[in-house]
């Protein structure tokens, strides 16, 4: 058996309020909607991962996802100036990755972060 891919399912109570954050602040786009559930994706191919964590790393909570992107510091000023709530500033962390927290409309802390080079 191989596991082809791995979903994360997030609760809301109005999946359409998801559009503007994932969708515009993102650039995620949506390739599922039936009212009751959205669907993002992007292009590119990724292997599966799944993360278990006691802590999100430098005393940070463990967020509920993590998005790496292609540039942090264009996500972090999307995110301020959409007026986002940042859980976690953007830093540079000791195992190589330049990142920050917000939070989602449904208070989930998401971890934005892109590997250093």
């Amino acid at each position: 058996m191989v596991v082809r891919r791995i979903v994360a399912n997030l609760r809301a109570d109005n999946p359409a309020e998801a559009r503007t954050f994932y969708s515009e602040l993102l650039g995620l786009d949506v390739v599922m909607d039936h009212g009751w559930i959205l669907t993002f994706a992007a292009e590119g191919k990724m292997t599966p991962q799944l993360s278990v964590a006691s802590e999100g790393g430098s005393g940070t909570p463990v967020p509920t996802l993590s998005i790496e992107v292609d540039d942090v510091d264009e996500a972090y000023r999307r995110a301020q100036t959409a007026g986002c709530d940042i859980a976690y500033e953007i830093a540079d962390e000791p195992w190589g990755v330049r990142r920050f927290y917000l939070r989602d409309p449904f208070g989930n802390v998401v971890n934005i972060l892109s590997h250093k080079e």
